[in-house]
């Protein structure tokens, strides 16, 4: 067999995109040189990947086994890229992360001033967006690594680390009906206008409680119009107990809600990108630093 990574790679990305023309599109290429690209690698497998008979191509039973295993080899060789780059890499003149808004802010306040203290050349450079932004971010390389609330599936092209499980707390305003209510039920919660979490495209969101719902693209912004009785919702605890918002939010019991009341957040990076000294570093840190505390 004579197949190739190129070929691979216009495999995976057709699956992905659902067509030769949108993969063509993604990778920049000619939409012959991806159907060529693909129609090789079947020559050299020596059975079809697709089902051509539709308007779109859709993979057939020994393709969806194969597009398994394309997957897993591009993955290790993203891995191996990265660590020869890493292996050839000294310290890094500047570096770009992409983070949530409604991450632990006094946390990475420390941790971006032991970066100051630790590496005083470093160029910085920290943008703030949602799961989606972020992700987009490090995968078409304008952010180096980012750290985010995972909410859905990542692109094929990032690592994820976890570094912290959050609580979420139920939070109302003291003026609100359901503050009477010290551990409310999902039918009273039903009642009332609950402020669901979601990306800033729509494509990640929270599952709201009550058919009652508003989405909204930042916790803060949630937590304010908690306190102006908009309705209520549940945040991380952390944002929930922000010093600005002592004496303004009640929080309830969460004893009748069944789902899970967790949010995980972590670290994503390109597979292909290599650690330099900084990077390593906080890798290591971001590791560790909620160990204690969640």
């Amino acid at each position: 067999m004579n197949w190739t990574l190129d070929q691979l790679e216009a495999f995976v990305m057709a699956v992905h995109q659902g067509s030769f023309s949108a993969a063509a599109r993604k990778l920049g290429k000619a939409q012959s040189r991806v159907s060529t690209a693909i129609t090789n690698l079947e020559a050299d497998l020596g059975f079809e990947l697709f089902d051509r008979s539709a308007r779109l191509p859709i993979l057939t039973p020994k393709g969806k086994d194969m597009f398994v295993e394309a997957k897993s080899v591009l993955a290790q060789c993203q891995r191996l890229q990265s660590r020869a780059m890493t292996v050839s890499m000294g310290e890094e003149i500047s570096l770009t992360v992409a983070m949530d808004e409604a991450v632990p802010i006094p946390s990475f306040e420390r941790f971006f001033q032991t970066i100051a203290d630790r590496f005083p050349l470093l160029k910085l450079t920290i943008i703030n967006g949602s799961q989606d932004d972020i992700a987009q971010w490090v995968s078409e390389k304008k952010a180096d690594i980012g750290i985010l609330f995972h909410l859905r599936e990542l692109p094929d092209a990032l690592d994820f680390m976890p570094i912290g499980q959050f609580h979420q707390s139920l939070v109302v305003s003291a003026n609100h009906p359901l503050a009477a209510i010290p551990a409310p039920t999902i039918g009273e919660l039903n009642r009332y206008r609950q402020l669901v979490i979601r990306d800033r495209m729509g494509k990640a969101q929270a599952k709201p409680l009550s058919s009652n719902h508003w989405h909204i693209d930042s916790y803060y912004y949630i937590t304010a119009l908690v306190i102006r009785g908009v309705g209520w919702a549940l945040v991380p605890e952390h944002v929930a107990k922000e010093e600005w918002y002592a004496g303004q939010l009640k929080e309830l019991s969460t004893e009748h809600i069944h789902d899970s009341l967790l949010v995980e957040m972590g670290v994503v990076k390109r597979r292909d990108k290599g650690n330099g000294a900084v990077m390593a570093w906080m890798y290591s840190e971001l590791s560790s630093m909620f160990r204690e505390t969640v």
